[in-house]
Parts: C-alpha cells; structure tokens; sequence
C-alpha cells in the first residue's frame, strides 16, 4: 500500500504507529475510499453542513510559548527586567507598536488584529489552541481539533483536495478525536509525495480502463483482492482515484509552480507560501509552524533569528492573500500555547506564562487594524477584557461558517458542543 511516512508517534487512540498517510488515507490503515465513505455515512446522520462557498482557515502554531512581551505587546515603560532587549515601533494603526522586529507587519497593520489578553494553559501541547480543550482533558475526552470538524462538515463537497492539511505532521492538537479517523489532517511530509503521481507515467486517458489502473497500482490491487475494501470500483473509490489523478494537491505542494520572484520573497519560510496555495487550491484548514519558542535562556539571540523570519512569513501570506481578494474568505491565526515570564531570568530567558499571551489574527472578514483587549504595565495579566482560547476559536469557526454551539456524538453517543465556551471576541467581529 501506498503511504506517506513520518516520525513514529502515539495518537489520543493509544496505539503508537508511524505517521503516514497512505493514498487515500488519512491514518490507521484506511484507504481513501473508505474515510470517503465513512464521510458520507456520518453526513447521512443528520449533521449540519456548511455554505459550499469556500471559507479557509490557515493556522500558525509557535511551539514551545512564544514571548508576548517580545512581539506583540511590549511595555516601553517597565522596568529594564520586564521589558527587556526590544523597543516598541508604531504601526500604520495610531496607537498600535509591536516589536522593531516585526516592521513589515507593522507597515500593514491595517490588515492584521492582536489579541493581547488571552488566557492560556499551563501545558506544553498545541491541544488547547487548536480544539479548545487542554491536553489534560483530551486524554479522556477526545474532543476534534479546528481542522477535523471542517473535515466533518465539509463532507463530500471539498472535491479532489483534503479539506485539512497539516504540514506539521499529526500531533495532539490535530487529532479529530471522537469524529473519527477519516478527519485526520492530509500530512504531506516524507518521501510519499511521489505516491501522488500517476505510477510509472500513466496518462489519465489510461486511467479510464479499471483494469489498467488496477495493474498501475500493484501494491493496492493486492490488498484489493485480499481484503475486498474496494470491491467493484464504487463511486468512492472513483473519487478516491480522483484526488490523485486530478492533481491538485500535487500541484499546491509543489513551489516550482510558483513565480520565481514570489519564491524568493518566502525564501526560509516557504511553509506559509504552501499555506496559501493549499488554501487556493481548495483546502478547509492547513497547520503550519515555525521554529522553536521554548526560550528559558537566551530568549532575545532566539528571538533575534526568528522573528524577522515570522515577520517576513505572515507579511507574505497576508499581502498575498489580499492581492488576490481572498482576504475576507481565509482567516488566519498565530499563537503558541501560553505566553513567558514578564520578568526576565538569570539566563537571559523567560519561562512558561499561562496568565497572559497575545495571539494574532487576520482575514475572515472580522475587524482588522487594532489591539483587543491589554495586559497590565509589566504584562502579567489582562487588564482588561481577558478572552480564553476558546473564545478566539469560537470567533474563527464564526469566521468560516461553522456554528461553534453545533453538536456531535462522542464515542459513548452523548452529544458534545464543538466548544463549551462559545462567546467570541466582539471587537473582532463584523
């Protein structure tokens, strides 16, 4: 069989298995004729569906914790051990700085909003940020991740593309949880992208004969005699071929298709062009993430490197997205699982900090150009209007047309609310 492998890991299932996808496979052993029709089945159930016109969602996680007093929201005015290395610019919004680092976002503001009074969890996973419950409870819980319930409920309306893509390989964050492994993200790392390609050079034309293609795919006939999955080329098997053949998956992935000066412009951070390309390809969600934030020492050399990098990464993703008009279809996010200590340690690093982070958002048609909500005068906590993770989830599901207050059976049959706190962030809705 066909696969896309990555890093050995344990899923919320218990069962530690290589990450990969196989074609038509979105993890454990299903081919994509059978997650297409695991999809219908539970589209059949009664679940609500969402408008066929195309809303995205690119998610950005920094693991590790990314420092919100080094970004997004500075404090020029505390003590030298609170404010630390950087200074404040303004941005193009009056009365908006971030980090000197971040000149590109801030000459764009306008398209972009922070949120500087979340409240985070105490714990190193991307479980909260990306299902709105802690890793803690999704032990037991197994509540779906932003990217599964998109999957769920773009049911067979996303055509011939995946509609979650995580290139950041499988994790806690982007498990689907009780929906069910055929919402398990898309996960292109590895040598399996060539399994998107036509074997041996196969023209489509060929592809109309069933035995030619059964003969193209040898390892797949096998498993097709021995296990019947695919017995009689079904109408999901049918669409199964079509993801491969139609290659548009293929085609997003690939970044020489891309102008060469548009290349150069993402040089070092090519995962955010990927990131638009999916998306205009027909992508629900794509994860993505970019370098490490865990900086208990030597926070101001880490952050040095990497925040001209993010910098470079979002001002790209997001100038593009607009220049195409596609600024109030995807909505973007970035944020980590927690922001660090205000006050600096002996070793020039900063440590875990729940009370407080920032998180930035753009797109979706929600109100750019301002900073929600502040901490206090050395960023310890909100000052006021504090929003839980799951408040800014809830305000991005919004964002794509999803009914946070919907419900789905767990594993046990009792109905479950995508999300329990669902009051979004105000100011940034329309």
């Amino acid at each position: 069989m066909l696969r896309f492998l990555g890093s050995s890991q344990s899923f919320c299932d218990g069962v530690s298995r290589r990450n990969f996808l196989q074609i038509g496979a979105f993890g454990a052993g299903l081919t994509l004729a059978d997650m297409l029709r695991a999809r219908s089945l539970q589209a059949a159930g009664g679940a609500r569906q969402v408008s066929r016109s195309h809303k995205a969602a690119i998610m950005i996680y920094l693991p590790g914790g990314p420092s919100h007093m080094d970004m997004y929201d500075l404090k020029p005015e505390a003590p030298v051990e609170f404010r630390g290395e950087f200074k404040a610019i303004d941005t193009n919004v009056p009365g908006v700085q971030i980090c000197e680092h971040f000149p590109l976002q801030a000459k764009m503001f306008d398209k972009l909003a922070v949120v500087r009074s979340v409240v985070a969890v105490d714990e190193h996973s991307d479980s909260a940020v990306l299902t709105g419950y802690a890793e803690r409870v999704n032990r037991i819980a197994d509540h779906p991740s932003f990217g599964a319930v998109m999957s769920k409920l773009r049911g067979e309306s996303s055509g011939p593309v995946p509609p979650f893509v995580s290139l950041r390989g499988m994790s806690r964050g982007t498990e689907p949880g009780y929906l069910g492994v055929a919402h398990r993200p898309f996960t292109p790392g590895g040598p399996g992208n060539a399994n998107l390609k036509l074997a041996n050079g196969v023209t489509a034309q060929r592809l109309d004969d069933r035995k030619t293609l059964l003969d193209t795919f040898d390892d797949t006939r096998r498993e097709i005699d021995a296990t019947g999955t695919m017995k009689g080329m079904d109408a999901y098997t049918e669409r199964a071929v079509e993801m491969v053949t139609a290659g548009v998956v293929r085609d997003a992935l690939n970044l020489e298709k891309e102008d060469p000066k548009v290349r150069e412009r993402y040089k070092g951070v090519e995962q955010f062009l990927t990131a638009r390309r999916l998306v205009e390809a027909g992508v629900g969600c794509v994860t993505l993430s970019i370098g490490g934030w865990d900086t208990h020492g030597g926070n101001f050399t880490t952050l040095r490197k990497q925040l001209p990098q993010v910098d470079r990464g979002i001002a790209n993703l997001i100038a593009d997205l607009h220049a195409r008009g596609m600024q109030d279809d995807v909505v973007t996010v970035m944020w980590g699982e927690f922001g660090r200590t205000p006050k600096i340690n002996a070793g020039a690093g900063r440590d875990h900090w729940a009370p407080v982070m920032s998180a930035l958002v753009a797109g979706g048609g929600l109100q750019m150009g301002q900073a929600v909500g502040a901490s206090t005068a050395k960023g310890e906590r909100p000052k006021d209007r504090p929003y839980s993770i799951p408040q800014v989830l809830s305000t991005l599901y919004k964002a794509v047309g999803i009914d946070p207050s919907m419900t789905f059976p767990n594993g046990a049959g009792r109905p479950m609310y995508i999300l329990d706190e669902r009051e979004p962030v105000r100011e940034l809705i329309s």
